[in-house]
């Protein structure tokens, strides 16, 4: 795997997973202290993705440096 499809992937994994726990925070059943401990995860969780997006975003941004061949004329001797 390479360093962009990682990055693609911790994304994906960090959005799921913030969507998990709203829909987990969403239970009535949670104690005070669950839910403080769920929304402490769910901030880290976020810079985390801020920053993953933040990695992703300057990727693309770069320019891709790809070598194209250029073809020019060839030099000739005429040997004797």
């Amino acid at each position: 795997m390479t360093e962009p499809d990682i990055v693609d992937q911790e994304i994906r994994a960090l959005q799921q997973r913030l969507r998990a726990a709203w829909q987990q925070l969403g239970d009535p059943t949670l104690t005070a202290f669950t839910r403080r401990e769920l929304r402490n995860q769910m901030k880290q969780c976020s810079a985390d993705l801020r920053s993953y997006l933040q990695k992703a975003a300057e990727r693309r941004s770069q320019p891709v440096n790809r070598s194209a061949r250029t073809f020019s004329k060839p030099e000739l001797r005429i040997l004797a």
